[in-house]
């Protein structure tokens, strides 16, 4: 592969990790490319995520797939070749004591070449990331670094960040040997078919449905720079407004002074008062991360709106507008302290759309006015019970608007215990399956 087409379909394999990129930046990456050289890696890694990247969140997808097209070396590690595997436990600990980035780099290649290989024969194969930290278990060595970092020195206050640092460097370890099993991987089936299934997309692009632990520690670092970024759209949504539409009658009588040159248009103001925000949110299962980190994105945004009330559900509603302070990210904790303190079940804990939209409608129909735009979080799966959708009718009757926004693929609408075709007939559904696609709709849908 000659040196443009590796950069051409590096740039490919971002934009289908949903990093965008053009022709501009991709001119500028091959200007990089040119100047900097191959001589340096890590000076040629930052200049091009220089001339590359556009966002924040992107630099884990980037890094990722430039091991995959600009590897630091081909094929078996040399110290792999030298075929002694048998002290790579404890050159591990020590490597992990002294935070030899250098030796676990090689130790990395090593653990892949000598436990990472699956298949063979006439069936497929490939080199295994899982396979290799599951017959090492580095996790298992934090006593034995530690031990190693201490010395003969009596355990102190300081014992636990130690333990902290060691879980950090492990980590770190644990991706280096992920990069190494994608690497050998490509060598056999190329760059362009491994960055395709092995690169996790970027926290943006994960569907809440499907987040880790780790993309949903990224997703809570996200809900205040999203928020600003949508504040200041929706601003100048607002400015825009303010400003109102031509008056044509008007800008035709100025014109008579310009021989019917409308050169100065008139507008018609008006200033609409900023509106009022009703979350309703389905609190239970794996929909719950989704309706977490919405309440906080949108409470962050409260500025942007005359009020904002929040209320949760599984199959009973009560508000939770008091639970979710400005300022607070982190969708884990809300969750569990909703469940805990809010009375969100009844008698059972499974989802029950109908009795609590009844129950919305009993004790809080008032939160809803004219100037309220409804906003209903969930994948609108009943178990079976009464979807009740006269409740929903008259939540649409009362509200300025009312949207529904459901994690969901829409391909999934209609299958199993879903009613999602049923609440669409009466509210706008929208599927929202990650931050970019919330991000549209927050910041296109809500009124200013």
């Amino acid at each position: 592969m000659t040196l443009q087409a590796r950069l051409v379909g590096f740039a490919g394999a971002l934009r289908e990790q949903g990093v965008r990129i053009g022709p501009g930046e991709t001119v500028d990456a091959a200007a990089a490319l040119e100047v900097l050289g191959m001589a340096d890696r890590e000076r040629l890694r930052e200049g091009l995520a220089a001339a590359l990247l556009r966002a924040d969140g992107q630099r884990k997808v980037f890094d990722a797939a430039f091991d995959l097209y600009f590897p630091a070396g081909v094929g078996a590690p040399e110290s792999a070749r030298n075929g002694d595997e048998s002290d790579l436990e404890q050159r591990l600990v020590h490597a992990l004591a002294g935070d030899d980035s250098g030796a676990l780099g090689q130790l990395a290649g090593e653990a892949v070449d000598a436990l990472g290989q699956f298949g063979g024969g006439d069936g497929p194969q490939g080199w295994s990331a899982h396979q290799t930290l599951e017959r090492l278990q580095p996790q298992t060595l934090l006593a034995r670094v530690l031990a190693a970092m201490r010395g003969e020195a009596e355990e102190d206050f300081t014992d636990r960040l130690d333990r902290d640092e060691i879980r950090r460097r492990i980590d770190t370890f644990r991706e280096r040997v992920r990069t190494e099993a994608r690497r050998r991987s490509a060598e056999m089936r190329g760059a362009d078919h491994v960055a395709k299934h092995a690169i996790a997309p970027s926290a943006d692009q994960v569907d809440f449905l499907n987040a880790g632990r780790d993309q949903l520690a990224d997703l809570r670092r996200a809900v205040q720079p999203l928020a600003r970024k949508l504040a200041t759209r929706m601003a100048a949504r607002r400015r825009r407004a303010a400003r109102g539409t031509i008056d044509l009658r008007r800008t035709l009588r100025r014109s008579l002074s310009t021989g019917g040159v409308p050169l100065r248009p008139a507008y018609a103001h008006h200033r609409p008062a900023r509106p009022e925000i009703v979350l309703l949110c389905d609190v239970s299962g794996s929909v719950a991360g989704f309706a977490n980190f919405t309440m906080l994105l949108v409470q962050a945004l409260h500025d942007q709106f005359s009020k904002v009330r929040v209320f949760a559900f599984v199959n009973r509603t009560d508000e939770v507008t008091r639970m979710i302070e400005p300022g607070a990210a982190d969708p884990v904790e809300l969750g569990r302290s909703i469940l805990s303190e809010a009375a969100v079940t009844g008698w059972h804990d499974s989802s029950d759309y109908g009795n609590a939209l009844a129950e919305f409608t009993d004790k809080y129909l008032d939160a809803v006015g004219p100037r309220t735009s409804v906003l209903v979080l969930g994948d609108a799966r009943t178990n079976g019970w009464n979807p009740n959708l006269e409740a929903l009718h008259t939540i649409k009757q009362r509200a300025r608007h009312v949207f529904w926004l459901n994690p969901e693929p829409e391909l999934r609408w209609a299958t199993g215990d879903s009613a999602a075709r049923d609440y669409a007939r009466i509210a706008e559904m929208h599927e929202c399956r990650n931050t970019r696609r919330l991000t549209h709709l927050v910041s296109t849908l809500l009124p200013v």
